[in-house]
C-alpha cells in the first residue's frame, strides 16, 4: 500500500476521533448538573432514555407538575427536601388551683358589695330597732336585687331572732345575719360541675346565654378551672355566627393545652359542630366536652329553637350532663327574665354569674337561684384569666359582711 494512502487514512481517523470527542464534550456540557434548583428543559436538549436514545427521536411527554392541571410552564421546579428548623415549644399556662379562688378574691367582693353588708349591720346594731329601721332594712335588700319573696323571708326571720334573743352587739348581730343569708343561698344545693367520664363517655357541658355576657371567655376560663383539677378537656366551637368566635375559643384552649373542634366554614350548622365535638371527645376519651353556643336574644324564637336543636343532636350519641346559663350580674332583674326564657328551651342545671365584682347588688345570686330552682355554680370576679371561681355560699356571705 502506498505510504500516501496510509497517511491519508490515519489523518482521516484522527479527524473523525477528534470530532467525536468534541461532540461528546459539547453534549455533556449541555446537560443540567444534578441538584440544580430550579431546573429548565430546553426543546433542543437531547432526549432522556439512556444510551439507546436517538438524537432525532422526539422527547417523551413529561407528566405535568402537580397543581398545573396540564398547563404548560416555562420551567419545572424540582422539589428538594428541606429540613424544618426545630420550633421551640411555647410553655403552657399553669392555671391557679380552683380551690379557694373565691376566698382569695374576697377583697373584690368586699369592695363591690360593701353597701349591702355594712348597711345591714349598721341598721341591725342600733340600740333601738323600730319599724322605720325594719323598713330601711327591707329597702336595702330590695335595692340589692334580693327579690321580694327572699327579702320578706329574711326580714321576718331577722325580726324574730332579734326580738327573741334581744341582741345588739355587733358581732352577735353579724353572726345571726350571716346564718340567715347563708340559709337563703341554699348551701345544700349541688354546685359541682359535671366533669367526670360516665359509662365510658365524657361529660358534656353546654354553655348558653344572651349576646355580650361573655360566654366564650367564660368557657375559656372554665377550661382553666378544669385543667387545674387535672381534667382532660375538649372544646366545641358551635358559635358559628359571630366572627372570630371559634378563633377566640381555640386561643383560650391552646393556652392550657386544650384542643378545640371547629368548622372552617363561616356560618356552618352549629348542631353539626357540636355533634362532631362530642364525637371527637368520645374517640379521644377525654373527661369533659364543653360546647360553646352563639349568643341570642331571649325574644328571638328561631334562635332559641336552634338551641334546643343543638341539644337534641348532641343527645343522639351522648347525654348532655350540664347546661350552664351565663348571666351578667350587672343586668339585675333583666337577668332573671333572660334566665326564665332559656330555662323553658333547655333544662338549665346551673348559673355562671359574671361581673359580680362590678355590682353592688349581690342579692341577685339569691333571686336567680329562687327563680330557676338551680344553683349558682361559678362566679366571675374580674377580667383576669383565673378570675372565675366556684361559688361558695359561706365565702360569699363573709365578703358581703366583711
Amino acid at each position: 500500500m502506498p505510504i500516501e494512502l496510509i497517511l491519508t487514512i490515519v489523518v482521516a481517523v484522527v479527524v473523525v476521533l477528534g470530532l467525536g470527542i468534541g461532540v461528546a464534550f459539547l453534549l455533556r456540557g449541555r446537560k443540567t448538573k444534578p441538584g440544580t434548583y430550579p431546573t429548565t428543559r430546553d426543546e433542543n436538549d437531547p432526549p432522556a432514555g439512556g444510551a439507546g436514545a436517538s438524537a432525532t427521536e422526539a422527547p417523551p411527554e413529561a407528566a405535568p407538575p402537580a397543581g398545573t392541571d396540564g398547563v404548560e410552564t416555562d420551567a419545572v421546579e424540582t422539589e428538594v427536601p428541606v429540613e424544618e428548623p426545630e420550633v421551640e415549644a411555647v410553655p403552657l399556662d399553669v392555671p391557679e388551683p380552683a380551690l379557694g379562688r373565691l376566698a382569695r378574691l374576697r377583697a373584690r367582693l368586699v369592695k363591690s358589695n360593701n353597701a349591702l353588708g355594712k348597711g345591714l349591720l349598721r341598721l341591725l346594731s342600733q340600740d333601738r330597732i323600730d319599724e322605720d329601721v325594719w323598713d330601711e332594712i327591707e329597702e336595702t335588700l330590695l335595692l340589692a336585687d334580693l327579690g321580694t319573696d327572699a327579702t320578706m323571708e329574711l326580714v321576718d326571720n331577722l325580726r324574730e331572732r332579734v326580738t327573741v334573743e334581744g341582741l345588739r352587739e355587733p358581732e352577735k348581730v353579724r353572726a345571726i345575719l350571716r346564718e340567715e343569708l347563708i340559709k337563703l343561698l341554699a348551701p345544700e344545693l349541688d354546685r359541682s360541675i359535671a366533669s367526670d367520664r360516665r359509662e365510658g363517655r365524657p361529660a358534656v357541658v353546654m354553655v348558653v346565654g344572651v349576646n355580650g355576657v361573655g360566654k366564650t371567655t367564660t368557657i375559656g376560663k372554665m377550661a382553666r378551672v378544669l385543667v387545674a383539677e387535672d381534667k382532660d378537656v375538649l372544646l366545641g366551637a358551635a358559635d358559628t355566627f359571630r366572627a372570630a368566635a371559634a378563633e377566640q375559643l381555640a386561643t383560650w384552649g391552646a393556652r392550657v393545652g386544650v384542643p378545640t373542634v371547629r368548622s372552617d366554614v363561616d356560618g356552618a350548622d352549629p348542631a353539626s359542630v357540636a355533634f362532631e365535638a362530642v364525637k371527637a371527645g368520645m374517640e379521644q376519651e377525654v373527661d369533659v366536652v364543653m360546647v360553646d353556643t352563639a349568643g341570642r336574644l331571649q325574644n328571638k324564637v328561631g334562635l332559641m329553637d336552634e338551641l334546643g336543636k343543638i341539644k337534641r343532636v348532641i343527645e343522639k350519641q351522648a347525654t348532655v350532663d350540664e347546661v350552664l346559663l351565663v348571666l351578667d350580674a350587672t343586668t339585675g332583674q333583666n337577668g332573671l327574665n333572660q334566665a326564665k326564657v332559656f330555662a323553658e328551651v333547655v333544662d338549665i342545671t346551673g348559673i355562671v354569674l359574671t361581673k359580680l365584682d362590678g355590682t353592688a347588688k349581690g342579692g341577685i345570686v339569691v333571686a336567680i337561684q329562687r327563680q330557676l330552682g338551680v344553683p349558682v355554680k361559678l362566679v366571675g370576679l374580674g377580667e383576669g384569666a383565673d378570675d372565675l371561681a366556684p361559688f361558695e355560699a359561706g365565702d360569699f356571705v363573709d365578703a358581703l359582711l366583711d
